[in-house]
């Protein structure tokens, strides 16, 4: 079983629900979704991020609008769709639960039941 199959198969799930966590209050285009998430230690490439904002977007989660740049080509804003703000709340609370129950599973201390 290799390490690294297991690790991006992590960061995947967690990188969807970063991205949509990024655009939870405003819009922004990829280079912002990038920073954000590097400045976080999330190191992603582009290849990475285009493919999850398209699927994302297919899934009626992400919309997106083209605004005019002073600093060369149009930009592409992705937002939330109403369904994406509901996914990402569902997606919150599972995190929680999950943070909540791996820490109990992984900081336990063996104890034996007299």
């Amino acid at each position: 079983m290799k390490i690294e199959n297991t690790k991006a198969q992590m960061r995947k799930g967690v990188l969807e629900y970063c991205i949509l966590s990024v655009l939870k209050d405003e819009d922004a285009y990829v280079a912002e979704i990038l920073d954000t998430l590097k400045n976080a230690k999330l190191l992603v490439v582009e290849g990475t991020i285009y493919p999850l904002l398209t699927r994302l977007k297919n899934a009626g989660l992400l919309s997106y609008r083209w605004e005019e740049s002073t600093s060369g080509p149009p930009r592409k804003y992705y937002g939330l769709t109403d369904k994406g703000k509901l996914f990402l709340e569902e997606l919150s609370s599972t995190w929680n639960e999950l943070q909540t129950a791996v820490n109990i599973v992984t900081h336990q201390k063996k104890s034996h039941h007299e």
